[in-house]
């Protein structure tokens, strides 16, 4: 027992999901130029992995909420937190990193082959 509550290993799984929010955008940017500059699987699959516990832990919490209440908007409460939650913080700043990476490197490679040696 920490803190001297019977279900305080919950804290650990909900401290991820409260600084994913603040952090998590720039972690996935990280991560977007990390996979953009080298190939390979472990870019891959560290970019899957790291938002894992903290979408996971709130995605099953809003799932079984929504379950459990049967109200008529659980559509719309799910398509919110999927749309807010999942693209909005996760997906969205790792394609901004990925793609502005990818841009750059377009373009230095053109303007290099451009520009005559010597």
């Amino acid at each position: 027992m920490m803190f001297g509550y019977s279900d305080d290993w919950l804290a650990l799984l909900f401290i991820p999901v409260v600084l994913w929010v603040p952090f998590g955008p720039f972690l996935m940017v990280g991560i977007g130029v990390w996979c953009a500059r080298r190939p390979g699987w472990k870019p891959r699959l560290t970019s899957v992995l790291l938002p894992a516990v903290p979408v996971g832990v709130l995605g099953t919490v809003q799932i079984a909420g929504l379950i459990r209440l049967k109200e008529e908007t659980w559509l719309e409460d799910l398509l919110g937190f999927l749309g807010v939650y999942v693209v909005g913080v996760t997906v969205l700043p790792w394609l901004i990193g990925y793609g502005a990476t990818r841009v750059t490197h377009a373009v230095r490679s053109r303007r290099s082959r451009a520009q005559p040696p010597g």
